[in-house]
């Protein structure tokens, strides 16, 4: 490991320093879904307003949302707009404005491939109805601590309640203009690191390398999953690039190469 945790300390980074993983959370809110699903709490042909009959998107299912072919408008872009940058949005908050706003949908269930950060969030709230947990207790009971992940949470609480994690490593962007590295919170096109920090599913989930190890090593055992599941989740289910040959599963991107094939997923938020 190298370079630093905090540019204002200068705390280095070390072996076991924690970070937000963006969209690589998109895995665990899947297999959180994958886990109620086995216990027969709820099925992938659920209609999204079973749910939340409040949102206007009919014709969407659990299934089209896990593969990212539910057409759903993107959250970020409409409350980008509309919502109020004062104040830090939960998934509540996100449900009832799709339900105010009506954004429209980008295309009609199942008829094309666009990635949702939308899709993810509904499905972290779909679990909390359906287990009747916080979603991050669902994944801590369910996930983290049977695999021992011990530094892995759902961490959407840093700027609400100033909650704090050890040896955590905060995200800084350069600013070409003052030729140093600031936190994103103070520049004013990143606002959305604010005002967006209490959403969960799509991001959120923070880890670091050691329990990312553990994870790995879980699904290739299939010590958490089953076996037909885990096959499931990482199933060419939607065609995201014809000419690359690359497919989404359940929250993983599948490739193949002349290696083999290849399970994986990017996440990126300012300073990650």
């Amino acid at each position: 490991s190298y370079g630093l945790a905090n540019f204002d300390t200068k705390r280095p980074l070390n072996d076991s320093s924690v970070f937000e993983l963006a969209s690589v959370s998109k895995q665990f809110t899947a297999a959180a879904v994958l886990l109620l699903r086995d216990k027969g709490m709820l099925k992938l042909t659920d209609s999204l307003r079973q749910y939340f009959p409040e949102l206007p998107y009919p014709g969407i299912t659990l299934y089209h949302i896990l593969t990212h072919t539910s057409g759903l408008p993107d959250y970020e872009s409409a409350m980008n707009e509309k919502w109020d940058r004062r104040k830090i949005a939960f998934n509540p908050d996100m449900i009832s404005f799709l339900a105010r706003e009506k954004p429209p949908v980008v295309f009609q269930p199942g008829t094309k491939w666009e990635y949702s950060n939308t899709g993810y969030a509904l499905l972290a709230s779909i679990v909390e109805k359906v287990s009747g947990q916080a979603f991050h207790a669902f994944l801590s009971a369910n996930i983290f601590k049977p695999l021992r992940m011990g530094h892995s949470r759902i961490y959407n609480t840093r700027r609400s309640l100033k909650d704090t994690i050890p040896n955590y490593a905060l995200g800084f962007v350069y600013d070409d203009s003052l030729k140093t590295y600031r936190m994103p919170d103070s520049v004013s096109d990143l606002h959305f690191v604010y005002y967006l920090d209490g959403i969960q599913g799509d991001g959120v989930v923070n880890a670091n390398t050691a329990d990312l190890l553990t994870w790995d090593r879980a699904l290739q055992s299939f010590s958490l999953l089953p076996e037909a599941t885990q096959k499931e989740m990482t199933q060419r289910h939607a065609l995201v690039d014809t000419a690359k040959k690359t497919y989404y599963g359940f929250g993983v991107f599948l490739d193949s190469t002349e290696y083999g094939n290849v399970v994986s997923h990017s996440g990126g938020w300012p300073g990650y």
